[in-house]
């Protein structure tokens, strides 16, 4: 098994992927500032390396001696990328490409990044969107994701730093903070243990394409050290959910009535976001897929009393 270094370890889906590769046997360090104290990954065999992404220092002394880097590090939300627009460009972007290039440096074998497949594509009106369909984000989020693939496609061409780009669609499930302004599921699921309204942008018929967490890091660790034939692929349910529908299984799971307030729909948000996993389901397993309901269920179920607080 191999040395993998995860950044962002200890949050929402980098977390999950620290447990999914160590399942698999994997060395795995997990890079995070851990400033809260509290550890989200379960798995005990794996070394904690805190350090600050922005840092160059810290991030050159966490990628010695490793052979795999899983970058699941973001310091922005779409919504926050969108109210402060330069705040990706300064972050994200520059110091993403000061990571590629230490990558090179310490020759790293591959990276793994975490895309973006709500935001990438834009608002172009397919029924489904394909690898293969151009990327034509609006938002500073989507904008930002898409210029770090960028990079990437420079850093194999000028060092041959081998990466692959995973376009995820919403991911949801245990171990997402529902205090933070990224995913219906988990703020809908907090708002109901508060008997507070749950927020809906619009009237509820924005369609999105949802994936159980575990399911994300189960197929990320199963691709882990094989030969890809692509360096991009979308990695989703391939259904597509309206808000509605989604807020409705909630209030099937939850067994709980709940008002709704409706707020107007951002203007970078696109309509319908549904991925074609044809390209990863050819080479990889992502056809047995925990259903919304039963994801529901889970996330409900595994939600902590001081979560809620």
């Amino acid at each position: 098994m191999s040395r993998c270094l995860v950044i962002g370890a200890n949050g929402f889906i980098g977390s999950h992927v620290v447990d999914a590769l160590a399942s698999k046997g994997h060395e795995v360090t997990a890079f995070d500032r851990f400033s809260s104290g509290e550890v989200s990954f379960s798995s005990p065999n794996v070394t904690r390396h805190a350090g600050d992404f922005l840092n160059h220092a810290d991030l050159a002394d966490a990628l010695a001696n490793q052979k795999f880097v899983f970058h699941f590090l973001s310091t922005t939300t779409p919504a926050i990328a969108d109210n402060e627009p330069t705040l990706d460009i300064r972050t994200n972007i520059s110091q993403s490409v000061d990571l590629f290039q230490l990558c090179a440096n310490a020759a790293i074998e591959k990276v793994y990044f975490a895309s973006t497949g709500g935001a990438i594509y834009g608002d172009q009106g397919h029924s489904r969107y394909r690898e293969t369909d151009l990327a034509l984000p609006v938002s500073p989020y989507g904008i930002a994701k898409l210029t770090i693939e960028h990079y990437l496609r420079y850093f194999r061409a000028k060092h041959g730093l081998d990466s692959v780009s995973l376009r995820i669609s919403n991911p949801y499930g245990t171990r997402q903070h529902p205090r933070k302004t990224q995913g219906l599921i988990p703020i809908a699921l907090r708002q109901i243990a508060l008997g507070e309204p749950v927020l809906r942008f619009g009237s509820g018929t924005m369609i999105r394409d949802f994936i159980y967490v575990e399911d994300v890091a189960r197929v990320i660790a199963e691709m882990t050290g094989i030969e890809t034939e692509h360096d991009v692929y979308n990695l989703g349910s391939g259904r597509g959910n309206t808000v509605n529908n989604v807020l409705e299984t909630i209030r099937k799971v939850t067994k709980q009535d709940f008002d709704i307030r409706q707020v107007p729909i951002p203007p970078t948000f696109v309509n319908k976001v549904v991925l074609d996993t044809t390209r990863i389901s050819a080479e990889f397993s992502v056809r047995s897929l925990i259903s919304l309901e039963h994801g529901i269920e889970k996330t409900w179920a595994g939600q902590l009393e001081s979560a809620f607080r």
